[in-house]
């Protein structure tokens, strides 16, 4: 009798883009919402999505909002007390990136999650380039002061709805892009940088619609390197990959990297 292997209800191409993979020396992975759900961390704009659930948060994602209300900043202060990102342990899609870093073959990182799971699962932090920031770390908005989140959050259950910056007293925010907040040049440089220069692109979780990052896939094409797309469904960038892997993350990841 014969046993099922892994790869056998594998999609069509996962052989020869794990064959890529192994052959590669220069991989950059790019992640997004969708190598953290199976971690519990909810994307936003899903069915069960955090903005989909609690307008409020979505409204709080909003610079001049948060900068402007003191009552959505309280708001997102209590938010910030139990988001999932707390208790969220890396999975195994996680797990993946950090073996091809052990391996020698990870070049970089490119992520447009904020949770930080891949410097808990044990990736490098020089290599992990968070492109929307990192809810583990706050920021003031005057003077840039950076300190760690749970510093802040220990301020709020004291009983600080809105705690000021303790260096100038202006107002506090997680060290996170919010939308009409401009991206940080350096960060986005250094993405486009190591796109051109990996050999193989190794999409995962994203739907590469939101820009300047999803740019990432046609940049590293450009310089001649494979693209490897894996996602619960199309994205936007299908057309660019070599490689298209469509169905479960933590399936298929697995699969890709063990060689």
């Amino acid at each position: 009798m014969r046993h099922n292997h892994p790869m056998d209800n594998a999609p069509v191409g996962l052989v020869p883009a794990a064959e890529r993979i192994a052959a590669a020396e220069r991989v950059v992975v790019l992640t997004g919402a969708g190598i953290s759900t199976d971690s519990g961390i909810p994307d936003f704009r899903g069915p069960n999505g955090v903005w989909t659930k609690n307008p409020a948060a979505e409204k709080a994602a909003n610079i001049t909002n948060y900068l402007s209300d003191p009552e959505i900043r309280k708001a997102a202060w209590l938010n910030r007390l139990d988001t999932p990102v707390w208790t969220a342990e890396p999975n195994s899609g996680h797990e993946c990136v950090v073996d091809l870093e052990r391996r020698g073959r990870l070049h970089a990182v490119v992520t447009q999650n904020i949770d930080g799971l891949h410097q808990a699962a044990g990736n490098d932090p020089e290599r992990v380039i968070e492109v929307h920031g990192t809810v583990r770390w706050t920021r003031c908005w005057e003077c840039s002061d950076r300190r760690p989140m749970r510093e802040t959050l220990d301020r709020v259950r004291a009983g600080e709805a809105d705690p000021p910056c303790l260096v100038c007293g202006g107002i506090l925010k997680s060290d996170t892009i919010s939308f009409g907040q401009a991206l940080v040049p350096e960060v986005i440089d250094r993405a486009m940088q190591v796109s051109d220069e990996c050999d193989v692109m190794l999409a995962v979780g994203s739907t590469l619609t939101v820009f300047p990052v999803a740019n990432c896939v046609p940049r590293a094409k450009a310089g001649g390197a494979a693209v490897i797309i894996v996602n619960g469904e199309s994205t936007a960038m299908d057309r660019y990959a070599d490689h298209l892997l469509i169905g479960p993350i933590a399936e298929i990841l697995p699969a890709l990297v063990a060689r």
